[in-house]
C-alpha cells in the first residue's frame, strides 16, 4: 500500500512537472520573421546598415518614422564605432588623451549625421497594409569608406587645442579607411 502511494505521488509530481514545462519558444508566442533580416541587411566591415519600421494610419508618416528609426539606428553604429575607436586608441597610446580623442569623434559623428550625406542610400523599401495601419519597413547603408574619408575631410577642418590629439583621429580614421577597403 505504501509503494503504491509512493508511486501514484511521483506519478502525480511527474505529470505536473512536464505539463509545466511547456515549450518556452510558445511561453512567448509565434516567432515572426520580420521583412529585410538576414546578413544582406547588417552591416559588416564595408557597409554600415540599418533597417527601419514604422507604422501609421498614413503611409508618408508610416515611410517618415521608419526612415528615423533606421537612420537614428546608423547614427548609433557610427557612434558606437567611433566609441570603440578611440578607447581602442587610448588603451594602446596610453597617452590619457582618450577622453579628448573621443570628444573629437563625437563631434565629428555628429557633423557626419547631421550632414546629408551623398552616399547615404536607402537600398530597399516595402509598405504593408493591413486594412486600417500602413507599416514601412526601409533599409538604408552608407559605405564605411566613403563615410571615413568624409570625417578625415571634416578633421582637417577642426581647431584642436593639441596637434598630438589632432595626429590620433587622423591616424584612427585613415587604419579604419584602410580596413574598410579590404
Amino acid at each position: 500500500m505504501k509503494n503504491s502511494t509512493f508511486t501514484f505521488a511521483l506519478l502525480f509530481i511527474s505529470v505536473l512537472f512536464f505539463a509545466g514545462c511547456k515549450s518556452s519558444s510558445k511561453a512567448y508566442g509565434d516567432k515572426v520573421k520580420e521583412p529585410f533580416s538576414g546578413s544582406s541587411y547588417e552591416s559588416n566591415n564595408r557597409f554600415f546598415r540599418a533597417v527601419g519600421k514604422g507604422k501609421s494610419v498614413k503611409d508618408n508618416i508610416a515611410r517618415k518614422k521608419a526612415d528615423v528609426d533606421a537612420k537614428g539606428i546608423l547614427a548609433g553604429q557610427v557612434n558606437v564605432t567611433m566609441k570603440q575607436l578611440s578607447d581602442a586608441y587610448a588603451s594602446e597610446s596610453q597617452t590619457g588623451d582618450g577622453m579628448a580623442i573621443y570628444e573629437k569623434f563625437q563631434d565629428l559623428t555628429r557633423q557626419v549625421m547631421s550632414t546629408e550625406m551623398a552616399d547615404l542610400r536607402k537600398f530597399d523599401e516595402t509598405k504593408y497594409f493591413d486594412g486600417t495601419n500602413y507599416t514601412v519597413f526601409v533599409a538604408y547603408e552608407i559605405k564605411k569608406n566613403s563615410m571615413f574619408k568624409f570625417m578625415k575631410k571634416q578633421a582637417k577642418t577642426q581647431a584642436y587645442e593639441n596637434k598630438k590629439i589632432q595626429k590620433a583621429v587622423e591616424d584612427i580614421i585613415e587604419e579604419e579607411l584602410k580596413k574598410s577597403e579590404d
